[in-house]
């Protein structure tokens, strides 16, 4: 299993355990916040560092 899948996987329980527990709105800010965490720290690499995480991604991390 990738480790996108793993995280797919422990987002999507996430936000199912909080729409069971939690009232709606704090539901929605899990969800905002499982989306946008990611999100915010690819924004946060310069322009070199997103071209390394690019270039990593094609040919594999420790290859």
């Amino acid at each position: 299993m990738s480790p996108i899948q793993k995280y797919l996987i422990g987002a999507g329980a996430a936000v199912l355990l909080s729409w069971w527990l939690l009232p709606g709105w704090v539901t929605l800010l899990v969800l905002l916040g499982v989306v946008a965490a990611p999100v915010v720290g690819y924004l946060m690499l310069d322009p070199s560092q997103r071209e390394r995480l690019k270039r990593a991604r094609r040919r594999g991390i420790g290859r």
